[in-house]
């Protein structure tokens, strides 16, 4: 191996911006879990070993033939239901929900490397079935592979995990070529479902909604619809805008923000971590974190638009999807442009499962510009 074009070949850009992007989230979370709290700085040291492990685990996915263990996507599928059924098995709770496995002192969230199992499997039953793509059998099986681990994932439940996979699913259809006559058939169903949900949920004795949505859930919809309804089901969003709000254009300084320093925020170090940035960097820290991982999106879809093969171009696609998805809808609920769910920010929130899964995308990113960067330079060499 030339280890000088090795080099070379990788997106030292995209490496530079994840790496920057870290770094700042680990001021917001050592700020998040301030001493104030009564809490130590164990958390920031726990991040910084999730990066570490998951830099680890970028150079790994960098570097294997991922279009070898390509042919492997029904065991991988396999073996991610099989982990996503253990959840709901010998799961550990926590708050309510059962989305974790313990392995020895650690705890891991399958349901995070879902999200990219789910690009990689369903990129490769596309490229395999490409030309059948419109008809009725093939959009049957896709549909069959998100909606299993869908339930499983309702099952504990997690709703910001399920939207995700959902996302990533419309992404590479719409990216392989799915016919137009489809997206309107499912627009003209979906939007008026969504028109009515929102309707019903408003209604003070609501029709469906109250028994087909968990409770927590439905509530989180009705603050969104009906914030005066009830303050208490409001009060997250509330105090969120708030704290954004009050850090107006530079923010109150690292660790000096009200809000957060006395405990009104929740999960001030994962789902609420946007809104931290907010008050105590302001407007100018936010559009910054914004900016990076916009830039990330922007060099997955470079890498997607110059692959060599659909499947590399429907991985990286559905990467660059789900970083951008999983961005809008965390800055969204700070912001209060979105109902409540607990989605954590890319690289900024705290939590291994989710930078571990965050590492391995972009090691696939790379992995798939460093082919094709051989592909134009050296022959097509691999």
């Amino acid at each position: 191996m030339n280890i000088r074009k090795y080099f070379q070949n990788l997106d030292w850009w995209l490496i530079g911006a994840v790496c920057l992007l870290v770094l700042f989230s680990l001021m917001c979370i050592a700020s998040a879990t301030h001493v104030n709290l009564g809490e130590s700085s164990s958390n920031v040291v726990k991040h910084g070993v999730f990066f570490l492990i998951g830099l680890g685990l970028m150079i790994v996915a960098a570097n294997v033939d991922y279009e070898y263990f390509s042919q492997f996507h029904i065991p991988i599928y396999i073996g991610n239901i099989l982990l996503l059924i253990a959840v709901l098995l010998i799961g550990v709770d926590n708050k309510g929900a059962t989305r974790w496995i313990a392995v020895g002192p650690l705890t891991i969230q399958p349901s995070e490397f879902a999200k990219v199992i789910l690009i990689f499997c369903l990129a490769k039953i596309i490229t395999l079935r490409q030309k059948e793509l419109n008809s009725l059998k093939t959009l049957l099986l896709l549909s069959g592979m998100l909606l299993l681990p869908l339930i499983l994932i309702q099952k504990q439940p997690a709703l910001s995990a399920s939207l995700v996979l959902v996302a990533i699913f419309c992404i590479e259809l719409f990216i392989a070529g799915l016919d137009w006559r489809f997206i309107r058939t499912v627009l003209l169903i979906v939007v008026p479902i969504v028109g009515l949900i929102l309707v019903d949920v408003s209604l003070e004795d609501p029709l469906f909604t109250d028994k087909v949505f968990q409770p927590h859930q439905f509530n989180r919809i009705l603050s969104f619809v009906d914030p005066s309804r009830d303050a208490n089901l409001y009060y997250q969003t509330e105090k969120s805008i708030s704290a954004i709000g009050s850090g107006q254009l530079t923010g109150k300084g690292l660790f000096n923000g009200t809000l957060n320093q006395l405990s009104y925020l929740p999960e001030p170090h994962n789902d609420f971590i946007f809104s931290v940035i907010g008050e105590e960097f302001g407007f100018l820290g936010c559009i910054f974190v914004l900016a990076v991982l916009l830039f990330i999106v922007f060099r997955c879809i470079v890498v997607a638009t110059s692959a060599r093969d659909s499947f590399s171009q429907l991985v990286a696609a559905g990467i660059a999807g789900m970083f951008a998805f999983q961005t809008f809808v965390n800055a969204g609920v700070s912001t209060g442009i979105l109902p409540n769910t607990g989605m954590s920010l890319p690289f900024v929130s705290y939590g291994g499962s989710s930078m571990w899964t965050n590492m391995i995308a972009i090691g696939l990113i790379l992995n798939i510009r460093k082919k094709e960067t051989k592909s134009l330079f050296e022959g097509g060499s691999l």
